[in-house]
C-alpha cells in the first residue's frame, strides 16, 4: 500500500513537472520565433550539431549577420533549451549598460568552470561584493602606480627580444605566440607579485607556467563538453583530477607569496613607502569604508584573476599585432617611423612616450577589432530585458560575441579591410562608444585596460626598434577562438635586424 501511494505521488509530481515544462516550452517556441535562427535546427541536438568549437560558432554568427544584417539571434541547446545572442552594438549596449552579472550557475554558464581556479574575483563576482572589490582595486590602476611598470615592460621585452635575436642570427623563422604568452605572464608575475622566476628562460619547465597553461587547456576542453559540466562527474574523470591537482598547486603558489608579503609588511609597515608598490601591496592594505580589508581568499582570487586575465588576453593582442605588422609592411613602416620620431635613438620606451604614439594606438585598436582578444562574453538576466523589440525573460544567458560585433556590416561595411585610420580622431566620429569594446564596456569594463595598452606599446615598440618582421611563406595563419583569440597553427615570422 505504501509503495503504491509513493509511486502515485511520484507519477503525479513528474506529470505536473512535465505539464509545467510543456507550457514553458511553448512560450520559448513563441519567443524564439520572433528572433533570427542560428541555423537549421536538429530535432534532438538543436543547433549544437552545427559547431564543435568556438571557431565554427563565430564563423556561423558572422556569416549570419553578413547575410541578414540581424542584430540578435537564437539557437537551441539540444531540443529543450534556447540560447540567445546579440551581435550588433545597439543590442549589446542594452546589456553592457546594465548591471547584469556574468553567468555562473545556469545552463550555458561556462564561467563557472573557472570558479575553482579563479575564485570569486572581479571577473566572476557580482552584486555588492563586486562593487566593493572594484572600488578597492581601482587605485591599483592609477597612473602613478602604472608609471613605474614601464620599466618592467622594458625588462621583460629585453628577454623576449633576445629570443628573437637568436632566431634572427640563425636566419630561422620563429613561432611567437608561445613566446609572447610567456612574456606577458612574466610581466604579470613581476607587476602583481614582484616575482622574478626566470619565467621566459624556463618556459613551460617552470611549474607555475606549466600549471597555468594546462588549466587553460582543461577549461577550454570542459567548456566544449557539456556532459562534463556537473562537478561530481567531472571530478571522476582524469581531466577533473588533473584540474584539481593543478588548482591546488597554483593556489599554494599564490598563498605562499601572499603570506610572506603579509609578514614582511607586518614586520615593517614603512616597507611599502621605500619601494615600488605592486598589485599585492595594494590588495593587502586596501580598506573599505568600514575599515575592512580583503580576506586571504579574496586576495588570492584577485591575484589569480589578474594573472590569468592579464597575461592571456594581452598575449593574444600582441601576437596578432605582430602578425598584422608582418602582413602589412607599409603599416609596419608607419608604426616604425612614428617610433623614430617619438623615441629617437633610445631602444627603450618611457612613460612620456606612450601617449605620443598616436598611430600605434590606432593600429592596436584595429588589431583588436580584427582579431578580438576576447571573442565572446555573456550576461545572465536577473530581470526581463527588451532587445530589438523582443522581451527576453529573466533566467536566460545572452551571449555577446564581441568578434561578431566587430565585424557587423552596419558598423564596419569594409570589416575585412585592415585600416588603422578608421580610429583616427575618434572624438569627432559619430560612432557610438559602444560600437567598439575590446575591453568590454559599461560598469564591468576591464579595470586593467590602460595597463594592457601600455604593455602592448612597449613590447611592440621595443621589437620594431630592433627588427623588421615578415610572414613565413606557406605557413597557415588561422584564428582559433576559445577563451581568447588564439592561432590554430601558431604565428610564425621572419626577422631582419634594422640597421
Amino acid at each position: 500500500m505504501i509503495v503504491q501511494v509513493f509511486t502515485g505521488v511520484v507519477v503525479v509530481y513528474l506529470f505536473s513537472r512535465l505539464i509545467k515544462f510543456g507550457r514553458q516550452y511553448r512560450k520559448w517556441l513563441h519567443l524564439s520565433s520572433k528572433i533570427t535562427a542560428f541555423g537549421k535546427r536538429h530535432p534532438i541536438w538543436g543547433h549544437l550539431h552545427l559547431f564543435e568549437n568556438m571557431q565554427q560558432y563565430l564563423r556561423i554568427a558572422i556569416d549570419l549577420e553578413q547575410r541578414t544584417r540581424t542584430r540578435c539571434y537564437h539557437g537551441w541547446i539540444m531540443f529543450f533549451f534556447p540560447f540567445f545572442a546579440v551581435c550588433h552594438p545597439e543590442s549589446a549596449k542594452v546589456l553592457l549598460k546594465s548591471s547584469e552579472p556574468k553567468p555562473r550557475y545556469t545552463i550555458g554558464g561556462s564561467y563557472r568552470i573557472l570558479l575553482p581556479w579563479l575564485g570569486d574575483g572581479l571577473l566572476l563576482s557580482d552584486g555588492r561584493k563586486w562593487e566593493r572589490n572594484r572600488r578597492l582595486l581601482t587605485p591599483a590602476f592609477h597612473f602613478e602606480i602604472l608609471r613605474p611598470y614601464v620599466q618592467i615592460y622594458n625588462d621583460v621585452s629585453n628577454v623576449f627580444l633576445e629570443k628573437l635575436q637568436k632566431a634572427c642570427d640563425s636566419k630561422q623563422s620563429i613561432e611567437i605566440y608561445s613566446l609572447v604568452s610567456l612574456a606577458t605572464l612574466d610581466t604579470m608575475l613581476r607587476c602583481s607579485l614582484s616575482y622574478h622566476g626566470r619565467v621566459q628562460e624556463m618556459g613551460n619547465s617552470h611549474p607555475y607556467v606549466d600549471a597555468v597553461h594546462k588549466l587553460v587547456r582543461l577549461a577550454i576542453k570542459r567548456m566544449m563538453s557539456p556532459w562534463l559540466y556537473l562537478d561530481f562527474i567531472y571530478g571522476l574523470t582524469p581531466s577533473g583530477r588533473e584540474n584539481k591537482a593543478l588548482t591546488n598547486y597554483v593556489h599554494q603558489f599564490a598563498d605562499e607569496i601572499i603570506q610572506s608579503r603579509r609578514e614582511a609588511l607586518k614586520a615593517d609597515p614603512d616597507l611599502i613607502k621605500t619601494r615600488r608598490r605592486d598589485f599585492l601591496d595594494i590588495l593587502i592594505t586596501a580598506k573599505d569604508e568600514s575599515d575592512m580589508g580583503l580576506t586571504s581568499d579574496e586576495i588570492r582570487a584577485e591575484v589569480d584573476t589578474f594573472l590569468f586575465e592579464g597575461h592571456d588576453t594581452t598575449a593574444s593582442a600582441i601576437s596578432w599585432a605582430i602578425y598584422s605588422l608582418a602582413k602589412y609592411p607599409e603599416i609596419q613602416e608607419k608604426v616604425h617611423q612614428e617610433l623614430v620620431e617619438v623615441v629617437g635613438k633610445r631602444q627603450q620606451l618611457e612613460w612620456g612616450d606612450l601617449n605620443e604614439l598616436k598611430y600605434m594606438s590606432m593600429f592596436l585598436r584595429e588589431v583588436m577589432r580584427m582579431h578580438s582578444p576576447v571573442p565572446v562574453i555573456a550576461r545572465h538576466l536577473t530581470k526581463p530585458v527588451v532587445i530589438e523589440g523582443v522581451e527576453i525573460p529573466a533566467g536566460f544567458v545572452i551571449d555577446i560575441p564581441i568578434h561578431a560585433v566587430n565585424h557587423h556590416p552596419d558598423v564596419w561595411p569594409d570589416h575585412m579591410e585592415f585600416k588603422p585610420e578608421r580610429f583616427e580622431d575618434e572624438a569627432k566620429l559619430s560612432r557610438d562608444p559602444f560600437s567598439y569594446f575590446p575591453f568590454s564596456a559599461g560598469s564591468r569594463n576591464c579595470i586593467g585596460q590602460n595597463f594592457a595598452m601600455n604593455e602592448q606599446k612597449v613590447v611592440i615598440g621595443s621589437m620594431l626598434k630592433r627588427f623588421k618582421v615578415s610572414l613565413v611563406e606557406g605557413h597557415v595563419y588561422e584564428e582559433f577562438p576559445d577563451v581568447v583569440m588564439r592561432s590554430k597553427y601558431g604565428i610564425k615570422i621572419n626577422l631582419e635586424e634594422r640597421k
